[in-house]
């Protein structure tokens, strides 16, 4: 298989990705909007958390244009800071530590969370022991919880956690990114394994959607969101200011969950 055939496999890959959220997920992402929307209009957070690449998700749901605030995000160095890859701070500290039972309970320990707060944690597999922890925790406060997953990937995958559960098992709601199990889409002739994740694209779609369908909920209850958003709409000035705004209800909203 040559590169431009290749390019084309990984893009229809990624289409199929996209054709089977629309045609499965629909349902899913309306009740896991239905539950922030309900957090955010009543001036509560709804708490992001993911480990490894998963810490582009919780990015991707604020801060960006087109975001707002009424996320709280939770992003722990040592599970995601793999720029380095080896020596100091390295991916194999970071793979080993969100498989030490325990840890989920101590990070869980740093905030206060109580309802109506809900939570989201994003994991491709959803088995391992940091986000069930994190998991079991969030339910532990009574938090509504949504899981973001590769059904696949997960259900393939034999439970870490010593509770003998996997996150879908936890989440109220369970939103699949339709990535195939190994995440890897596009087999190449003359190489053995498959290259090309999926997870990113579903992942980030199914965040985006959300997204959009809890700012119209919002609005539709008169509680219109405060979208950080681009120069290129409002103007240099205008979007200088909006970015004090936003910037600013989040720390409001937020500073009572370091209490």
């Amino acid at each position: 298989m040559n590169a431009k055939t290749a390019t084309l496999a990984y893009l229809d890959a990624a289409q199929d990705i996209l054709e089977r959220i629309r045609t499965t997920q629909v349902a899913t992402i309306e009740a896991a909007a239905e539950i922030c929307a309900h957090s955010i209009a009543n001036d509560a957070l709804v708490h992001l958390f993911g480990t490894g690449h998963s810490r582009m998700f919780v990015e991707e749901m604020f801060p960006r244009h087109g975001s707002f605030p009424g996320f709280h995000s939770m992003v722990e160095l040592s599970l995601t800071f793999h720029n380095q890859v080896v020596g100091s701070n390295g991916q194999r500290q970071a793979m080993f530590l969100e498989k030490v039972e325990g840890l989920g309970k101590v990070i869980m320990r740093n905030f206060v969370m109580t309802p109506p707060d809900s939570m989201i944690i994003f994991s491709n597999s959803g088995v391992n022991e940091v986000v069930v922890e994190v998991a079991l925790e969030a339910k532990a406060r009574n938090l509504p919880l949504i899981a973001v997953v590769s059904l696949d990937h997960c259900l393939a995958s034999r439970p870490r956690h010593s509770c003998g559960k996997r996150l879908p098992d936890l989440a109220d709601v369970t939103i699949d990114t339709c990535t195939p199990a190994g995440d890897a889409m596009v087999k190449l002739e003359g190489l053995a394994d498959a290259v090309g994740p999926g997870s990113t694209i579903g992942a980030a779609t199914v965040t985006n959607a959300l997204k959009c369908r809890i700012a119209e909920k919002l609005t539709a209850l008169g509680k219109p969101p405060l979208v950080l958003s681009s120069s290129y709409f409002l103007g240099a000035e205008a979007a200088a200011e909006r970015f004090d705004r936003c910037y600013d209800e989040y720390r409001d909203r937020v500073k009572r969950v370091y209490g």
